[in-house]
């Protein structure tokens, strides 16, 4: 059970790498086959110039820290909101991928809330600690 993170760690980090690094050797190409909704979608991203580089660029950068073990929570965190769009598209666009977006997104909420090494840490970001203040006056006599 200990090697459970270190697996789903290395699997999402390749995940990322592979997908940033084929990103920019492709030069951001699509398939000509893609659904027409999903089509334009993609259309409209690269056409702003910045947005696929920053994108891809991110991914790797994420998917060297997950494969690394070093700031696993930042790239867990800054991972998830890509990881929410990836699902949406393909919810929405391209239902074909919906399982690997399913597969990818149990990675990252198992890493996040419930391995041990990255749970307590990615959890802070959770808490509210007006409710925490306010829960400790009442406790003082």
């Amino acid at each position: 059970m200990k090697w459970l993170p270190v697996i789903a760690r290395v699997l999402l980090g390749l995940v990322f790498l592979g997908s940033g690094i084929g990103g920019f050797v492709t030069h951001f190409a699509f398939p000509p086959d893609l659904p027409e909704g999903l089509k334009t979608f993609v259309t409209g991203l690269a056409a702003s110039t910045y947005f696929l580089p920053l994108l891809k660029s991110t991914e790797i950068a994420c998917g060297l820290l997950l494969l690394s073990g070093a700031f696993v929570p930042l790239a867990l965190i800054v991972l998830a909101p890509i990881i929410l769009n990836i699902f949406l598209t393909h919810l929405f666009l391209a239902p074909s991928g919906v399982p690997l977006a399913l597969v990818i997104g149990a990675l990252e909420i198992y890493l996040a809330f419930f391995a041990k090494p990255y749970k307590e840490i990615v959890g802070q970001i959770f808490r509210c600690p007006m409710k925490e203040s306010r829960v400790s006056t009442r406790l003082k006599p």
